[in-house]
């Protein structure tokens, strides 16, 4: 599972790399950072985490365009498919 957060991260890494706005890379970066904690550290997100930055991404993607828009879409998909392998509580 870690695997996919890296995948993730790094999605959204190219992505802020080829964004033209600043808001949106910065916004961008904001994911970036959580999904690096995700990745090295010792704590996975819930349902809930992910559900937010599900939405995150979806609304970022909607606001790309070219490029980026393809990097977050795949993150997006990478995201979306780490969290149906999260066991609910």
């Amino acid at each position: 599972m870690a695997q996919e957060l890296t995948k993730v991260r790094d999605d959204l890494e190219k992505a802020a790399k080829t964004a033209d706005d600043d808001d949106l890379r910065e916004d961008i970066r904001e994911h970036v950072d959580a999904f690096e904690d995700y990745a090295i550290g010792d704590h996975e997100p819930d349902h809930a985490l992910m559900d937010e930055h599900l939405n995150g991404l979806r609304q970022l993607s909607e606001s790309a365009e070219d490029d980026t828009k393809g990097h977050l879409d795949s993150a997006l998909e990478t995201a979306e498919e780490y969290r149906e392998g999260i066991e609910q509580a």
